[in-house]
């Protein structure tokens, strides 16, 4: 059973969404909060799964409650659930650890699959939020020599670790990296912390974000660039 958390500041929203993940008979619904000093509380206290917040909340706003609740000693999975897909707090959200990032509207099955990634150490990255990424790093990169627009030099990626970039593009877990490579989790995990080494990744998803900017991906169809 996945233990879940709902974060928003709209009654009508938290009950909306707890109907519809209630109708899966692996996902439960712990608590709901209002407020990001109350989801930390919680989080505390009950220890779930997977924290599903809004960005816009009272009090503490849903960035600097993932960032707090990346300094607990409990390991939890945060997805972002909003409504605002123009908002630069989406990069910060993603920067400050969030594990996938839905938009409120998204269709149920959407919800249900970067849940169980989630759960699973993968990492839903939909178009709207690579382009963001994108921008933002391509805003981020400055030329490193006089009359040079190239972007900055980064270490060179084995061929195993491009092949492990572009399942990781998919959204694959390390579990189903490791199944497709045939390889152990323990080295696919290796190869996952390498690849975000020499990216200058905090996460996997910022990760996927800067190989695409970078050309070693196309992220229209996760194919090796």
């Amino acid at each position: 059973m996945v233990r879940i958390v709902l974060a928003d500041d709209h009654p009508i929203v938290r009950e909306g969404l707890r109907a519809v993940l209630e109708t899966q008979e692996d996902l439960e619904v712990v608590a709901e909060c209002s407020r990001g000093d109350e989801v930390l509380r919680t989080a505390m206290d009950l220890r779930p799964d997977i924290i599903l917040l809004d960005l816009e909340m009272p009090v503490m706003d849903g960035v600097e409650t993932i960032r707090r609740l990346r300094q607990a000693p409990h390991n939890f999975k945060i997805l972002v659930f909003t409504a605002f897909d123009n908002d630069e707090r989406i990069i910060a959200a993603i920067q400050a650890g969030a594990d996938g990032y839905l938009l409120k509207g998204s269709p149920r099955d959407e919800i249900f699959k970067a849940i169980h990634l989630a759960m699973e150490g993968g990492s839903l990255l939909q178009p709207v939020v690579a382009s963001k990424l994108l921008r933002h790093i391509g805003q981020q990169t400055k030329p490193v020599a006089r009359g040079d627009d190239s972007i900055p030099p980064i270490e060179e990626l084995t061929e195993r670790e491009l092949e492990v970039l572009h399942l990781l593009a998919q959204g694959m877990p390390n579990k189903e990296i490791a199944s497709q490579l045939v390889i152990s989790e323990r080295t696919a995990k290796f190869h996952v912390s390498s690849i975000m080494s020499k990216l200058g990744a905090t996460n996997r998803t910022e990760a996927v974000a800067i190989a695409a900017q970078r050309g070693l991906i196309n992220l229209r169809n996760n194919q090796p660039s």
